[in-house]
């Protein structure tokens, strides 16, 4: 057994996200380790109220530690909005080590578990004592084409600068290059991180940020409908457009019998809920489609549970809701990216290329018609799904994977 310093930003034991992974992968050591976590203060009152109502033996391994930088630069950071965050982790890191030192913790091996971003560094280097690092990652720039044309120049060129900063941030901060040298392993996202981080790739441990807390048994009730589910914010990264669209095409191709049995439910909200509905009402579909606003998680089971397929043209990085949707035995159609593609595979998920934007479109389609018209095939890759999660995506596993790379050192 070993003592782990972890430092979490965000750790909660009732939240997802982040939150969740800082609590769980905390909570997942602390069965085979003394953990002792470093977090947030604001943290601290859902934390002791699940210590307080769980009689959770495991929690007799955590121990945690409450630090926050100075209240002025707390006030700062309010008013710099989402660059202040980034500016207030920056030094809520690189004030850990004085933190350490001075409440005289204990440990052997010490863990920056989140921020995900690989852009941060982590300066646990300082405690001279080995240092994990993840996992980390970044969403990578929105192809061109499925960008600019539909959400404006405006929203492409936000997204080259998030990028930009995020490549000047990594090749421009020494103590960047310190982190990455110094760390003895490093958890990505997904295996196109590394390309921008370029560490030693015998340090590169692939260790997706996201799991399910349960697998659910999908009920025996043949669904009335064959619902098409997407869930997440209404932005262009998440690439509901090529959800909408593909449904769409799909239902058009449909003869008016089974255009009866089929419905699109979008769960979400965001900036670009207006758009989305334009594209909805362009395609006439607005009596095939619901869209829900954000709904609490109890309801949440209930509509994975009544969904036949998760359609989801995202562009992101990692993606929450594909573990989710597999742990419900929801088959997936999705982008082959470093995102959502590398959290499913081929044998519960159909996956499409990058190329033209209205082939794309075609192909997604093209998979829920396959999934409509094979029930068979549909079967199979909802067993599959379940299947998956159950191997991939538990916090357990993910823990094994860590103290793998804990005992090799």
């Amino acid at each position: 057994m070993k003592n782990i310093l972890i430092t979490a930003y965000a750790v909660n034991p009732y939240k997802g996200s982040e939150d969740g992974t800082g609590w769980n992968i905390s909570r997942e050591l602390a069965k085979q380790n003394q953990v002792h976590v470093i977090t947030r203060k604001n943290n601290q009152a859902e934390i002791d109220r699940y210590l307080a109502e769980q009689n959770d033996e495991v929690a007799n391994s955590m121990h945690f530690y409450y630090y926050d930088l100075p209240k002025g630069i707390m006030n700062l950071k309010h008013k710099l909005g989402e660059r202040g965050y980034v500016l207030y982790y920056y030094f809520w890191q690189l004030f850990i080590p004085f933190f350490v030192t001075k409440n005289n913790i204990k440990f052997d091996i010490s863990h920056a578990l989140n921020f995900h971003s690989d852009s941060h560094p982590q300066f646990l280097w300082m405690l001279n004592k080995p240092v994990f690092w993840g996992p980390i990652g970044h969403h990578p720039p929105v192809p061109k084409q499925y960008l600019k044309p539909i959400y404006g120049t405006k929203n492409w060129l936000k997204d080259r600068l998030y990028n930009t900063v995020k490549i000047a941030m990594r090749n421009l901060d020494p103590f960047f290059y310190i982190s990455k040298w110094t760390a003895k392993g490093i958890f990505v996202i997904n295996s196109g991180v590394n390309k921008s981080v370029r560490a030693n790739p015998k340090k590169i441990h692939i260790v997706p940020a996201v799991a399910n807390n349960k697998i659910v048994v999908p009920s025996t009730t043949v669904n009335s409908k064959f619902t098409v589910l997407a869930v997440g914010r209404f932005v262009y990264m998440k690439g509901f457009d090529i959800t909408i669209k593909a449904f769409a095409n799909f239902y058009k191709c449909l003869s008016s019998r089974d255009q009866q049995k089929v419905k699109l439910k979008l769960v979400g909200k965001g900036e670009e809920l207006t758009k989305m509905m334009s594209i909805i009402k362009k395609e006439e579909i607005e009596h095939a489609v619901e869209i829900i606003k954000w709904v609490e998680k109890k309801e949440m089971e209930n509509i994975y549970k009544s969904s036949s397929v998760f359609c989801f043209g995202s562009h992101e990085g990692a993606g929450m809701v594909i573990p989710e949707a597999l742990s419900y035995g929801v088959p997936v159609v999705c982008f082959d990216n470093y995102g959502p593609g590398e959290l499913c595979d081929d044998t519960c998920a159909i996956k499409v290329p990058y190329g033209d934007y209205h082939q794309s479109v075609v192909d997604f389609s093209k998979a829920l018609q396959t999934l409509f018209l094979n029930s068979n095939m549909h079967q199979t890759y909802a067993k599959n799904a379940l299947d998956f999660a159950k191997n991939k995506f538990t916090w357990s596993y993910k823990a094994s994977r860590i103290n793998q790379a804990y005992q090799n050192i």
